[in-house]
């Protein structure tokens, strides 16, 4: 369908209160190790006493001392998100760019102004769960078709860290780079919610509630720049180029990196069979070929996709 936005969205100093609702926070918890199911610690987090003793007593014996970990952890976590707002300390910027597109075999061709900016993708070799082999040019339509763009950021993490690290209170430090992680992962869930609905909305009429998000029972789908299916780093220069990454305070390393660390980038499909799906392992034939596509000497490339070969 026609998107309703068609080209840049710019989404700049968020409210982080729309945020933290969007934190995973098993995730959160896996940064420290604390691989416990922690879904419902929230029930544990009140004045009276006893709805702490009650959350920890569900745990058995053996697991009890992690669980009192984490609870501690996440109380420090939300004292921490509550300085973040109070004092304004963290900047979270947004840009989303959402574009005609369509797909000539595993290449997407993405209409960007006056040229036509070509993403080569790559497909799987070893057959998914359903038998087939997929690429995420599969996604978008042979004739006129739409693609999105997306980068967010959360600004300031690193210079509030500075506070702490000179008093050598490490454990501070960490806490506010896994907060500030998490909330750019939130924020990349509440910025494709809000592409659904309101700067795409493909799906307008979305009633889902967070932990539904979570499990990724939405329509369309998000695959980050580095991750199973998108796993060609150096294609993030080519996103560049679609929204600008610069305009919302990220700028990129010769590496790909991003900087602030805490960023998100990838591509948005609306496609209702869209899936998540990892690349794994390519031969030789598929990299020399994807290699003459993104126009890149194999041997440069080969650095960037040494985890697929």
């Amino acid at each position: 369908m026609q998107p309703k936005n068609i080209g840049i969205t710019k989404l700049n100093d968020i409210d982080i209160a729309q945020i933290v609702p969007f934190i995973h926070w098993t995730f959160f918890f896996m940064a420290w190790r604390l691989n416990g199911k922690y879904d419902d610690i929230h029930k544990a987090v009140c004045d009276c006493g006893a709805c702490k003793l009650e959350w920890l007593q569900s745990f058995v014996p053996a697991e009890r001392e992690k669980a009192e970990e984490a609870l501690k952890l996440y109380q420090d976590a939300l004292e921490m998100l509550r300085r973040f707002q109070a004092e304004k300390i963290l900047t979270i910027n947004a840009m989303v760019g959402i574009y005609p597109a369509h797909s000539e075999d595993e290449d997407i061709v993405v209409n960007y102004q006056h040229e036509k900016i070509r993403i080569p993708t790559l497909r799987q070799q070893i057959p998914a769960s359903d038998g087939f082999c997929y690429a995420l040019a599969d996604f978008i339509k042979p004739e006129e078709d739409y693609m999105g763009v997306f980068a967010n950021t959360v600004i300031g993490a690193e210079k509030f860290c500075e506070d702490f690290e000179k008093d050598d209170d490490m454990y501070h430090s960490i806490l506010i780079k896994v907060l500030a992680d998490r909330l750019a992962e939130a924020t990349a869930e509440w910025l494709h919610y809000k592409v659904r609905t309101e700067i795409w909305a493909y799906n307008a009429d979305e009633k889902l509630v967070i932990p539904e998000l979570f499990k990724t029972h939405y329509v369309g789908i998000r695959p980050a720049v580095g991750y199973p299916s998108l796993p060609d780093q150096s294609i993030i220069f080519s996103l560049d180029k679609l929204i600008d990454f610069n305009a919302s305070g990220i700028t990129l390393t010769e590496n790909g990196a991003m900087f602030p660390n805490a960023s998100v980038s990838g591509l948005y499909f609306a496609h209702p069979r869209s899936k998540y799906f990892n690349i794994g392992r390519i031969d030789e034939n598929q990299f020399v070929d994807y290699a003459r596509r993104r126009g890149l000497s194999p041997e440069y490339l080969r650095k960037w996709l040494a985890a697929n070969l």
